[in-house]
């Protein structure tokens, strides 16, 4: 890999992993969904001039993806973020890649062998370790949340191989975010009720964390990541993901002022380790076509 573009890619790492306080930040000024749905709609403004509004052939197909990556990875994950630590939320949704082998084994007959399946055991024990603390034993459903939005990237990650090489990566983002944008606002309005009056009550904090998450997350950092995964072979680019759960662990504790327990740090580091095992010895066609950045 050429040294600049190693530099890139460490360079998207480290946003990645900051996003998780960043995100936090966010929240502080707005509801969930709320925020999810201003991202959405942020991001479905910028790209519409570029992308132009989705095909019509391609909208049986697109619906389900904005459906599942737009609206339930990013509330589930923003649900369970608002009454979880960034670190714990980075680490969490690490799962996404032994969900995403696992999809892969069923929908498309991979077999898995037995290292993976060793690196999913651990890194689900990782998880289970850190849930065991006592802090989650009344109320394990923001962790849980977490969880469920990795699964749900697994299963947009199944429904984005199906689509190929159709559509390329910011077109696939822009179309995604003017489709899910208006579900959002909708999900928002029904789940959460009228949240407008944030929109002017908002500290100037909570915008900036807003316009992060569109702007540098959702639009730049996944241009270089997709231009990086057609350039080189998945098994040299998947690796540098191993950095998201320490970057996340030390944004939260520097940006945000959050404890980190020894259960983090063990439960971490397994995880970590199992997801370590999984992409190391993962095949080409099993690798994520998506990628999150919360």
């Amino acid at each position: 890999m050429l040294p600049r573009h190693l530099a890139m890619m460490v360079m998207v790492q480290v946003l990645w992993g900051a996003n998780f306080a960043i995100a936090k930040f966010g929240l502080d000024s707005f509801s969930p969904i709320f925020f999810v749905a201003l991202r959405f709609s942020l991001v479905a403004i910028l790209l519409v001039f570029i992308v132009g509004l989705p095909r019509r052939d391609k909208l049986l197909r697109l619906l389900p993806l904005s459906v599942t990556m737009g609206v339930m990875h990013f509330t589930l994950m923003f649900l369970g973020m608002s009454r979880l630590d960034a670190a714990t939320s980075s680490i969490a949704v690490q799962l996404q890649t032994p969900f995403a082998a696992i999809m892969a084994a069923f929908f498309f007959s991979e077999t898995l062998g037995w290292r993976r399946i060793v690196g999913m055991i651990t890194a689900f024990a990782g998880v289970l370790l850190i849930a065991g603390e006592p802090r989650f034993s009344d109320d394990p459903w923001p962790l849980l949340s977490v969880v469920g939005a990795a699964a749900a990237w697994a299963i947009a990650n199944i429904q984005v191989k199906a689509l190929g090489d159709e559509i390329d990566a910011v077109t696939l983002n822009g179309w995604i975010a003017i489709l899910a944008a208006p579900q959002l606002l909708i999900a928002s309005w029904l789940i959460e009720g009228p949240q407008w009056q944030q929109i002017p009550e908002a500290s100037w904090i909570g915008w900036a964390a807003l316009l992060f998450q569109a702007v540098v997350i959702a639009i730049f950092t996944y241009w270089i990541w997709y231009n990086m995964m057609r350039r080189y072979p998945v098994n040299q680019v998947m690796p540098f993901t191993l950095l998201l759960p320490m970057i996340g662990v030390a944004a939260g504790a520097l940006l945000r002022d959050e404890t980190v327990t020894w259960q983090m740090i063990v439960g971490g580091l397994a995880t970590v380790a199992g997801v370590g095992i999984i992409v190391l010895r993962r095949p080409a066609v099993a690798a994520p076509a998506t990628k999150t950045g919360i």
